[in-house]
């Protein structure tokens, strides 16, 4: 029987650090390894590649482990790869204590996954921030150029 086992850093806890700084700079932590990456990556198999204002990009690799019963990918599997790349890039656009929820997020499917598919980016960009609320889009993009999914999203922006 197959098993697979990897390691992940413990979730960033001192919140009061990063409610002092942008968005931008939070995630350009992130990136550099000064904060630690979100557990879900590494167990997912994911990581973030890119990022600036509005923008972030994870790549990650489609493998067997992630398979649904009808031996293609799970769709949650991309789903998460697309959401946290929205996610992050309206992270980017917010200011020192201010968070965000995911409100809603649409995913569109276009080709299955499968484990010969290999490494896929997900690219976001956001469309608007506001007051309240953020709006993005993402593509799902394998090493071909082939497109995979599409993904929209709202969050609601908060303070901490």
């Amino acid at each position: 029987m197959p098993t697979r086992t990897y390691e992940y850093l413990a979730p960033f806890t001192d919140f009061a650090l990063v409610a002092q700084l942008d968005g931008l700079e939070v995630m350009r932590r992130v990136l550099a390894n000064e904060l630690p990456a979100p557990p879900i990556a590494a167990t997912l198999g994911f990581a973030l590649v890119e990022i600036a204002r509005g923008r972030a990009a994870f790549e990650g690799t489609a493998a067997e482990w992630q398979y649904n019963p009808l031996g293609m990918v799970h769709g949650g599997w991309s789903a998460t790869l697309l959401d946290s790349a929205l996610g992050c890039a309206v992270h980017t656009t917010l200011g020192p204590g201010e968070s965000y929820s995911t409100l809603d997020l649409a995913v569109r499917f276009v080709r299955p996954v499968l484990a010969t598919t290999g490494r896929l980016r997900a690219e976001a960009a956001v469309v608007h921030t506001g007051k309240r609320v953020a709006t993005a889009e993402a593509r799902l993009v394998g090493a071909d150029g082939k497109l995979y999914a599409t993904a929209t999203a709202a969050c609601l922006v908060t303070r901490v």
